[in-house]
């Protein structure tokens, strides 16, 4: 290890290959050391079982931390009554898990289901908490306006001094009155932002000093949102459109 470590922060893949290859392209060129994983790894995208695959090849050989996202709960928990439920809030959402229920074989299924939903890791003397949503939830927001008091709240009794989120696919950053960081990585397969580039998190460590960098990566979105269009589900279509123009993702 040299003068400082760099570590990559990734989340919500959401089955999306072409956007995965394209940030790990740029995670290999930034020479990070480490690979911390937020999870949503597979539902509702174009290429479910390939992106579970991915990281079951990969976790232990290029040094990935992972964590359990909601929606991995979900499909390793599946059921009807969880079907309807989800139907009846998001009934594109509920197609698109039983779709991928029906795909990811149950290997797969229990590898997510072993996943952890926190972890607390120590790099170069920093305490960092790896949550989906928030501390205290693994479906909580914590978005750009989400206020500075509630986001400490969510807090409460957490000790790290780097709290590490993904979950609504807009990157965003708090400092809290206790000193603490929280920083929302963005998504990697979905993104939510005006240009929807993949998001990543890269974290430079220079002895106790962290920099946080958001990057943005260009990827073949349309190539994406072939995939997606051509899955069976009643749906597909507008979760590939979304993936062109996020501004359609609310249906």
């Amino acid at each position: 290890m040299g003068l400082f470590m760099k570590i990559a922060v990734i989340s919500d893949i959401h089955g999306n290959m072409e956007a995965l290859e394209a940030v790990w392209e740029d995670i290999k060129n930034e020479g990070c050391e480490k690979i911390f994983a937020l999870g949503d790894y597979a539902m509702a995208g174009p290429e479910p079982e390939e992106a579970i695959n991915w990281f079951m090849n990969r976790d232990a050989l290029d040094k990935i931390v992972m964590i359990q996202g909601n929606t991995d709960l979900m499909i390793a928990e599946y059921s009807n009554e969880l079907y309807e439920n989800l139907r009846s809030k998001a009934p594109v959402m509920a197609e698109a898990l039983r779709d991928d229920y029906l795909q990811i074989n149950p290997i797969q299924r229990n590898y997510l289901k072993t996943l952890p939903q926190q972890r607390f890791i120590t790099e170069e003397g920093i305490k960092f908490l790896l949550v989906h949503g928030s501390p205290r939830r693994n479906n909580e927001d914590i978005l750009p306006d989400t206020p500075l008091l509630e986001v400490e709240k969510m807090l409460e009794g957490v000790d790290a001094q780097v709290v590490l989120c993904g979950h609504t696919h807009i990157p965003c950053g708090f400092q809290t009155t206790t000193k603490q960081t929280v920083v929302n990585v963005g998504s990697v397969g979905r993104p939510f932002t005006d240009e929807p580039k993949s998001c990543y998190l890269k974290i430079t460590i220079n002895k106790s000093d962290c920099v946080f960098e958001h990057k943005f990566i260009e990827y073949n979105k349309e190539r994406a949102s072939m995939k997606l269009r051509k899955r069976t589900f009643i749906g597909a279509n507008k979760l590939a459109n979304a993936l062109i123009d996020p501004q359609l993702r609310h249906f």
